[in-house]
């Protein structure tokens, strides 16, 4: 239904000058979307309010609100083209009036967690790239046949917006930096299966797809209670985001996902020092996706007991303190991260092995992360015991994965079964540390199935003594014929080349 409406808002960016991509025309969509919104909650909640027969107090100003100046109606309800803003004028009153005033919303909120703060919080951030009061003028009205009034429009726009995120992050110099595969989430949240109750935190949000699957999940729960779904809106999801457009789409993207006022952060994770983080503020689950390759300051790294410039290990630690005792965790990882002989990337396996129990290691194929460039895995695991053995599941899809071949939910259907009981398959495995050695000792790790003796099994070795190397091969894999010793070599190609003279010789007689 809203679809061809969203083609037509990117033409018109599209022809602005002050619009260059994928990404501004998501972040211009985007603030434009929310006014919209907005504005249809205000007028929700107003009928509601006169049904009762109780005052209603409008958030946004009377002249300030979409319905007076983005989109105002003649006595028929049609658009009243006479009394709109255009052009210049337009350009003036959004650049000088809306925006100032939207943004002092978040030093006139009561806290952070408000619909006000938020507002306020997103306006500080965010400006107007259109640079034509004409464009802005047809952009605006196109938004204003979008509406939020239904469970089923609001649905739709989510898939739509989803759409959007996925193309940005595909326009962008890292794919993963903004979109996570969906049916990478949805394995991933079946596998921790968060309940009613327990607190689910992001601290690398990004465009907060881990969260709005983690909502939908839930929220299909049958028999919810009106408790329930209070708890699922104000005290279930938390997130922290550092990027300005990042944190714009991850409220958006919530709220159409049916989060009225998503408890994100707009602030650096990293720049809090672990020290300070108190039980208070820990989580039941984690689900994150922390941005590879990154380099942080050498103040951001005194937070942290383990020292490095790498941004995904700063977020490891992080997380690991984030978690509550018996807290769940699924986090995507470079999977360089198993075997990188730096000291940084060493003690941090020590410490992911010897704090938490590290479960599962989900081995992604190439192409998972599309624009990514680089292979992942995914780390599952608990925290409050030691690993004691490590489930390893080798996910191959039977094809190149691409823009029109993207990964998929029947992809990953194998995996969330056999990880319920950590079966064995021909790609998956089990390695343990060998018998006597424990957890982080001298000594190599072992490969059977869970509840078997250890034995050892040649090729599949993990050296949790000095390095605590984790990249363990498949021991499912036929083993490579040993190569052969040169002089071997050189004989067989003088019999190859007896055999070729042989050949053209009786060739040459039949001619």
């Amino acid at each position: 239904m809203f679809e061809q409406t969203f083609k037509n808002i990117d033409d018109i960016l599209h022809k602005d000058a002050g619009c260059s991509s994928e990404l501004d025309y998501t972040e211009q969509t985007s603030w434009m979307l929310f006014l919209k919104y907005l504005d249809d909650l205000e007028y929700k909640k107003s009928l509601e309010a006169e049904l009762e027969a109780t005052p209603y107090h409008y958030i946004i100003d009377e002249q300030h609100r979409w319905s007076q100046w983005a989109a105002p109606k003649d006595a028929d309800g049609n658009f009243d083209h006479n009394n709109t803003l255009t052009g210049d004028d337009l350009m003036n009153y959004v650049d000088g009036e809306l925006f100032p005033y939207l943004k002092g919303f978040k030093q006139r909120a009561d806290n952070a967690n408000t619909i006000e703060y938020k507002i306020g919080e997103i306006f500080g951030e965010i400006k107007n790239k259109i640079q034509s009061g004409y464009s802005l003028r047809d952009a605006l009205e196109k938004i204003d046949e979008l509406s939020f009034r239904s469970q089923a429009e609001k649905h739709e726009l989510s898939h739509l917006y989803e759409s959007k995120i996925k193309n940005m992050g595909n326009a962008g110099r890292n794919g993963g930096e903004y979109y996570t595969p969906r049916p990478l989430i949805r394995a991933m949240i079946d596998v921790l299966q968060p309940q009613i109750g327990e607190t689910i935190y992001d601290g690398a949000a990004g465009s907060a797809g881990f969260l709005c699957e983690a909502f939908d999940y839930l929220r299909q729960r049958e028999g919810l209670s009106t408790s329930d779904l209070t708890t699922l809106q104000e005290n279930t999801f938390y997130a922290k985001e550092k990027k300005s457009l990042a944190y714009v789409i991850a409220i958006m993207n919530m709220i159409l996902h049916g989060i009225e006022a998503p408890n994100v952060l707009h602030t650096n994770t990293l720049a809090e020092n672990l020290a300070d983080i108190q039980p208070s503020q820990q989580h039941d689950i984690i689900l994150a996706n922390p941005p590879f390759g990154g380099k942080e300051r050498k103040e951001v790294q005194q937070n942290f007991a383990i020292k490095t410039g790498e941004t995904a290990f700063l977020f490891l630690q992080h997380f690991i303190k984030m978690l509550k005792p018996g807290g769940r965790a699924a986090i995507v990882i470079k999977n360089t991260f198993l075997s990188n002989t730096d000291n940084a990337a060493i003690a941090l396996r020590k410490e992911l092995l010897e704090s938490c129990n590290l479960h599962t290691v989900l081995d992604c194929p190439g192409g998972t992360f599309l624009g990514a460039g680089v292979k992942t895995v995914v780390l599952f695991f608990t925290k409050g015991e030691p690993t004691q053995k490590i489930w390893y599941y080798q996910l191959d899809v039977g094809r190149n994965m691409g823009k029109t071949n993207p990964l998929n939910d029947g992809d990953l259907t194998e995996f969330v079964e056999l990880q319920k009981t950590f079966a064995d398959s021909d790609k998956s495995w089990v390695v343990r540390p060998s018998a006597g050695s424990g957890t982080g000792s001298a000594g190599s790790a072992t490969a059977g199935s869970v509840g078997s003796v250890p034995e050892l099994a040649e090729g599949v070795e993990a050296k949790w003594d000095k390095e605590y190397d984790l990249s363990v091969k498949t021991p499912n894999t036929p083993e490579e014929a040993p190569l052969r010793e040169p002089s071997v070599i050189i004989e067989e190609i003088i019999a190859l080349d007896k055999e070729s003279e042989a050949i053209l010789a009786n060739i040459r007689e039949l001619l």
